[in-house]
C-alpha cells in the first residue's frame, strides 16, 4: 500500500500564491514519477502537472509559467509551488505517484482545499 499526505491548500487572495505539499509513504519503491492532480466543482479531474524520476516536468498549459513541481526525493515529498493564483484555480488538489508518467496508479490522499477569492 502506498499512502499519500496532502497539505499546504487555503484560501487565498487572485495574484497570491501558496505552496502544496505531498508526503509519501508504504511501498513506493517503483513508483518513481508524482503528479498534482485538481478537480473543481462540476469539472472532470484534471491533470496540473507531473515530474519524473529523472526531475523532467510537465505541466497543464492553464498552469504554465504560474506553477512550478519539485521533489525532495529524500523526504519522498513532491511540492507544487502555485504563483500568480486565478479564481479558476479554486479546487481540491490530490496527488498521486505512478511507475512512469504515462503509468499512473490508483493510489490518491484525501487532498487538500485550495480556494482563490477576493
Amino acid at each position: 500500500q502506498v499512502q499519500l499526505v496532502e497539505s499546504g491548500g487555503g484560501l487565498v487572495q487572485p495574484g497570491g500564491s501558496l505552496r502544496l505539499s505531498c508526503a509519501a509513504s508504504g511501498r513506493i519503491l517503483n513508483f518513481v514519477a508524482m503528479a498534482w492532480h485538481r478537480r473543481a466543482p462540476a469539472k472532470e479531474r484534471e491533470l496540473v502537472a507531473t515530474i519524473s524520476g529523472g526531475g523532467i516536468t510537465s505541466y497543464a498549459d492553464s498552469v504554465k509559467g504560474r506553477f512550478t513541481i519539485s521533489r525532495d526525493n529524500a523526504k519522498k515529498t513532491v511540492y507544487l509551488q502555485m504563483n500568480n493564483l486565478k479564481p479558476e484555480d479554486t479546487a481540491l488538489y490530490y496527488c498521486n505517484v505512478g511507475l512512469t508518467t504515462a503509468q499512473w496508479s490508483d493510489y490518491w490522499g484525501q487532498g487538500t482545499q485550495v480556494t482563490v477569492s477576493s
